[in-house]
């Protein structure tokens, strides 16, 4: 059994107030190189899909060259798609880096995390080298622009995505939706809960 210590330190990071939208890793993005959004409007988009109904499938590319598509996981793994609106904003470089520190949870729950933006290659690039390795595959929706995001309906009017995560079983169904206020980190510990349940039917 693993330790219990991580997974409590990560939950009072992602849990109380305030720490959980200004709290980086140590290895995220230098505040300098941060551009200051400001508030957004919280939620700019109407969903296309709901929990029950299949996730539309996708091929988008990876930082290291290849295509990631949804079908490689069917029947294998949990997936868990977490969209950002854009690279050097500073609760998206928050975001990310905190995943490291949860890598634990997902292998425990045999489920992959894809990080998808609107921004391209170049862009995700430069910016997740100031977070230091990310476990996980970071994913380019640029071109044709927003077209995964605007398949779900989570592209806003801006060319941004929402701040959303999917939790999709292992046959492709979705489980959970999470369209989050941007202005805001989520909260890990619904993440948590939601992959018990997933896990649960699926054993």
């Amino acid at each position: 059994m693993r330790s219990l210590f991580p997974a409590a330190a990560l939950l009072m990071i992602f849990l109380t107030p305030g720490l959980a939208r200004c709290v980086q890793d140590p290895a995220s993005t230098p505040k300098d190189e941060i551009f200051p959004v400001g508030t957004l409007k919280p939620r700019d988009s109407r969903l296309k899909v709901k929990v029950g109904q299949k996730a539309p499938d996708f091929s988008l590319p990876s930082l290291n060259g290849q295509k990631v598509s949804l079908g490689d996981y069917l029947g294998k793994k949990i997936v868990v798609l977490s969209f950002v609106p854009a690279a050097w904003t500073p609760v998206c470089s928050a975001q990310w880096p905190g995943y490291n520190l949860a890598q634990d949870v997902f292998t425990d729950h045999n489920a992959v995390l894809l990080g998808i933006s609107e921004d391209n290659i170049p862009t995700l690039y430069a910016w997740t080298n100031t977070m230091g390795k990310l476990w996980f595959p970071v994913l380019s929706d640029f071109w044709p622009h927003g077209r995964v995001a605007s398949r779900l309906g989570i592209l806003r009017s801006d060319g941004t995505a929402e701040r959303a995560l999917f939790v999709i079983d292992r046959k492709g169904v979705i489980r959970y939706i999470d369209v989050h206020d941007i202005n805001e980190r989520p909260v890990l510990d619904d993440l948590v809960q939601e992959l018990d349940k997933v896990t649960a039917k699926e054993k």
